[in-house]
């Protein structure tokens, strides 16, 4: 793990210095934000239709900002120079770790602008709200981490990045809408308890696949 928070450092200090995940994060936020108000206008808005818009929000502004982890390397051609001094394992968590921060930044900017923004955004069981944020965050940025090492050496990254990412993170999305409209109407832990291992097993399930397969992603 103090490999791992190596290779995190010297991402996040990269970042630091250019900014372009955290750039292109915090205006793809705005605009859609944006665009939404806009879009609605003084139309009367529904709550579970709020909620929904909120992960779409969270989707392709992941979608924007993500994808980087890998493709930083290919441009600035230091990948086999990280092949060479670092095992696998080490740069898959020293990414993940990465992709956890730039998530949970987004999932909070995201949530505190959504509040104030929208009146209808109203949260009736916060407790299980910010579960369902936690465990979702952490299954995106892990299946962000491997779709974006699997784009890396790809021609086309800017489109493929989606195109995968939609089909695997379709259940997981599915998943935090139905536990954002029970935490919207006050359900309790025990009632969304079906969602909650659902998303548990998705995060493990995507975490052991990175740990076995990101060998061969890497080196291949």
């Amino acid at each position: 793990m103090r490999k791992a928070y190596s290779v995190f450092k010297k991402d996040w200090q990269s970042e630091l210095r250019t900014r372009y995940a955290i750039n292109a994060l915090a205006m793809f936020i705005l605009v859609t934000i944006s665009v939404i108000l806009f879009s609605v206008g003084d139309e009367p808005v529904t709550n579970y239709l709020t909620g929904g818009l909120f992960w779409v929000v969270i989707f392709f502004s992941a979608m924007s900002g993500l994808s980087r982890v890998f493709v930083s390397e290919e441009e600035r051609g230091t990948t086999l120079t990280l092949q060479l001094i670092a095992a696998p394992v080490t740069v898959f968590f020293g990414k993940l770790i990465f992709n956890l921060i730039l998530v949970f930044l987004m999932i909070i900017s995201i949530t505190i602008l959504y509040a104030m923004l929208f009146d209808n955004f109203v949260i009736q069981n916060l407790s299980l709200f910010f579960v369902a944020l936690f465990l979702g965050g952490i299954g995106i940025a892990i299946s962000s981490t491997l779709i974006a090492a699997i784009i890396a050496k790809a021609n086309t990254k800017g489109t493929l990045y989606p195109v995968l990412s939609f089909p695997i993170l379709l259940p997981l999305i599915l998943t935090l809408l139905e536990l954002t409209k029970f935490s919207m109407d006050g359900e309790t832990f025990l009632f969304s308890w079906t969602y909650l291992a659902i998303l548990v097993s998705y995060d493990v399930i995507m975490l052991t696949a990175g740990f076995m397969l990101f060998d061969f992603i890497w080196k291949e």
